[in-house]
């Protein structure tokens, strides 16, 4: 080839270059321009959603028409959402249950004011089971809510209730209760026990009880233990038909009650034939030896009896009380007319006696001596009665009565 066409051929070979270069942007510019026609894709729409920290890039589709612009742009992927952390929105009633049931009481009812739902199942029947008031004063609102919730079991001994208004109309479902040595006006208690109709354990242990309190006792045929320990202000014949209806129980403290001779009588002629474990303690001028040989030709089955300070009984009631052939607890203390040499007989007299109580009668050596008359027998170990108490006078566990449990405490 002559040298000097080569200038010329450069020229033109710069020129099909560049030329190629040019058709190639417009072809890409023209592709473009139809796959955003073909998405339906607004300008306006990809620039408002496209994010900030993404780099966009403004095409022109020529130079004839530079007010044509449009903008390329990378969409945002969505991200998945984590699994590592769930909302409690997302969880359902039971596993929300599940989980509050252990939660103290001031911390559930700090929750039901969450929302609506919360408080839904703050006050669910299955977390207000159990409820522990011990020592409360001014409850009476707080008593009045808890008996709405549907509690089965309430312990609120030493409390402080003011005039309760109970409004419920149907009966309560609670079947453990325990309100001993509490200062609730009379009219109050009778108001929560006349809607009871599935009391197994109670106790009223120091309350001024009425008439009307001990007759609806009568509407709970299922109680097996009964602690009225102390209580005063009712009269024999509503005992006597309480004592009928409840036949099934098994555990009766009716000691030191403000009792005549006809309460007594009421009571061992008729309190069940099933009973194992009686305190009739207290009754120093009123409970005569006939009205123990009624109670042990009644009650066969007694294995714990607490015949203390009846002072008219001697030792010709030891013939008697042989005929309780399952006693394993006597307790005659200040009973000052038995004498103690007719307690050296009581080992052979009561072959299964484990525990006797003879406190006031034997002291220092004579107890020694009685000791060793009497070595498979415990002697004066236990001061103070259990029988029908919610919790054991000489070993008291907090939050637990008739060994069960209470799952919702009030923590002063």
């Amino acid at each position: 080839m002559p040298l000097q066409n080569l200038p010329c051929l450069s020229l033109q070979g710069s020129m099909l270059s560049q030329s190629k270069k040019i058709n190639k942007r417009k072809s890409r510019d023209c592709c473009l321009s139809e796959g955003l026609d073909m998405e339906c894709t607004p300008t306006e729409f990809i620039q408002q959603w496209s994010p900030h920290h993404k780099h966009q890039r403004l095409i022109s589709k020529g130079k004839e028409n530079n007010s044509n612009q449009f903008v390329l742009a990378r969409r945002s992927r969505r991200k998945k959402e984590s699994t590592s952390c769930i909302s409690w929105d997302h969880l359902p009633d039971e596993l929300l249950l599940r989980i509050l049931f252990y939660i103290p009481l001031q911390d559930l009812l700090s929750m039901s004011i969450v929302c609506k739902r919360w408080h839904r199942l703050a006050f669910d029947e299955s977390l207000w089971h159990s409820v522990d008031l011990e020592g409360l004063t001014q409850m009476g609102p707080a008593l009045q809510q808890v008996l709405k919730n549907g509690v089965r079991m309430l312990r609120c001994p030493r409390s402080f209730v003011e005039e309760l208004h109970f409004t419920v109309t149907g009966p309560l479902q609670i079947v453990r209760m325990d309100l001993s040595s509490s200062i609730i006006p009379t009219s109050s208690l009778e108001s929560i026990i006349c809607h009871c109709r599935l009391l197994e354990y109670l106790s009223l242990e120091g309350l001024q009880l009425s008439d009307t309190i001990i007759s609806s006792l009568s509407m709970n045929p299922n109680l097996l233990q009964l602690n009225l320990s102390g209580c005063s202000g009712f009269s024999a014949p509503p005992l006597a038909d309480m004592l009928k209806s409840c036949t099934r129980i098994e555990q009766l403290n009716i000691s030191w009650c403000d009792f005549n001779n006809n309460h007594v009588k009421s009571v061992v002629n008729n309190v069940s034939s099933s009973v194992t474990h009686l305190n009739l303690s207290g009754y120093r001028e009123s409970l005569t030896l006939d009205d123990v040989k009624v109670l042990v030709t009644r009650c066969s089955h007694i294995q714990a009896l607490d015949l203390s300070d009846s002072t008219l009984l001697m030792a010709d009631s030891f013939p008697v009380l042989k005929q309780l052939k399952d006693l394993l607890h006597l307790s005659l203390s200040r009973c000052y007319h038995i004498h103690l040499a007719a307690l050296t007989d009581l080992g052979t007299t009561f072959p299964m006696l484990s525990l006797l109580d003879v406190f006031g009668i034997v002291n220092g050596s004579h107890l020694s001596s009685l000791k060793k008359e009497m070595p498979r027998v415990s002697i004066n170990s236990r001061p103070f009665s259990s029988i029908a108490r919610p919790t054991p006078v000489t070993r008291p566990i907090g939050n637990f009565m008739w060994n069960k449990k209470c799952q919702l405490r009030f923590k002063v």
